[in-house]
């Protein structure tokens, strides 16, 4: 087992067997207390969000402080907009990001304690507990990025396939304190015929790992929802670190004026 994050009594067989059942699994009480709380801190009060949306101009990331000049009714008018371009079925969604490979590639905000948390999911030993927990000896590398969703955000339908990259599978730390159930922001998940075949909560200190392909949505959070609901989420990679590490880095270099 990996120290001082991981909590030590997680049931490794019993996970791998549950995912190889449904192609999904929900562990609770994944990080050791005091780690979850720290993390929690450091996304509710010190992360600086940007608004990542998807529509039908494509994937982009919009500044915050736009977001908050719009009032309540704008902004709901704006991620509906965003929703509703997607009625072909073309994935969208609209949520706050933090994309934590490329904060750390470029050296930004490094008070934050997710830098550490990154390596820490790099780290050989987490990898080599990842390789056991999935069952994939193939993964290589811990992709992550932190979300926030207030509301009105939400993930419309996809399969997280990609052709650019080696996606074994994906997971989700949840990392909100107090969820409800009708406060939506709940993970469902589909099968071929578009029925919802399972839902899961975004319990606190959970993780949520699922096999890739699989489809699935983020339900739109509601008007009345009394928590942001905090996650680091991405995927496990069959690509190493390193030769990711410098595609990054060739294409940050690429986008700058």
């Amino acid at each position: 087992m990996v120290p001082d994050l991981i909590n030590e009594q997680i049931d490794v067989a019993g996970t791998l067997q549950a995912l190889n059942r449904w192609g999904r699994v929900q562990i609770r009480d994944f990080l050791q207390p005091e780690a979850a709380s720290s993390i929690h801190e450091c996304l509710a009060r010190q992360v600086p969000w940007t608004l990542a949306i998807c529509d039908e101009e494509g994937m982009r990331t919009i500044p915050n402080d736009e977001i908050s000049a719009l009032s309540a009714e704008e902004r709901r008018q704006f991620y509906e907009r965003i929703a509703r371009s997607g009625s072909g079925g073309e994935y969208r969604f609209a949520y706050d990001s933090y994309m934590m490979p490329r904060a750390y590639l470029e050296g930004r905000d490094r008070h934050l304690i997710l830098h550490s948390v990154l390596e820490f999911l790099n780290s050989a030993r987490f990898i080599s507990f990842m390789r056991d927990l999935g069952g994939d000896a193939r993964l290589q590398r811990i992709d992550a990025q932190a979300t926030r969703y207030q509301p009105g955000h939400f993930l419309r339908t996809h399969n997280d396939e990609h052709s650019g990259e080696q996606r074994l599978f994906a997971y989700v730390l949840n990392l909100t304190r107090r969820w409800v159930p009708d406060w939506g922001g709940l993970l469902h998940f589909l099968d071929e015929d578009g029925q919802v075949v399972d839902v899961f909560m975004p319990h606190w200190n959970s993780l949520t790992l699922f096999r890739v392909p699989q489809r699935h949505h983020v339900s739109v959070v509601a008007p009345w929802a009394e928590e942001d609901r905090f996650a680091i989420t991405g995927w496990g990679l069959a690509t190493s670190t390193a030769h990711a590490a410098k595609e990054r880095m060739d294409r940050l270099k690429s986008s700058t004026p």
